[in-house]
């Protein structure tokens, strides 16, 4: 049997400037994937002028979205992540270099070092059915270990 039970996923995000204990995220959207991430291309491709193919490695960024209940403390500790890497006149981004580590209810554990906030919802919004919209955090990586 496999278990592919997402309840019980922490995030653990630590920032070097900001937070650099870390907290744990907990407080996951039920009305957006509490945790996407995108496909990734690795390679490319292209033909050469007799119908010979080519390859080559891409270097891309590993993206990873939370998404957390607005107002909860998770959404508190990510929008002062956010709010302290953010430019603005006479104010300066932190320049935190972020580490996420997910540990998955089955106990695997992946590790994303070396990373940055690149995106944030830093006001409160109201969707159509009358509720606050679940609160986008978008992080990008150059590197990764476990699963």
């Amino acid at each position: 049997m496999n278990d592919i039970s997402g309840f019980g996923l922490i995030a653990n995000v630590r920032a070097s400037t900001t937070f650099p204990a870390g907290f744990n995220v907990t407080q996951f959207a039920d009305d957006a994937d509490p945790l996407d991430s995108p496909s990734q291309q690795l390679n490319d491709v292209g033909m050469g002028l007799n119908g010979d193919m080519v390859v080559w490695s891409v270097a891309q960024p590993l993206v990873i979205t939370l998404n957390v209940i607005p107002n909860s403390d998770d959404d508190k500790n990510l929008y002062v992540l956010a709010e302290a890497n953010r430019v603005g006149k006479g104010k300066t981004s932190a320049r935190d270099k972020i580490t996420i580590v997910f540990t998955y209810p089955d106990g695997t554990v992946r590790t994303l070092s070396n990373g940055v906030i690149t995106d944030a919802m830093l006001g409160n919004g109201v969707a159509s059915a009358g509720r606050m919209k679940s609160k986008p955090y978008v992080f990008k990586f150059e590197n990764q270990v476990g699963a």
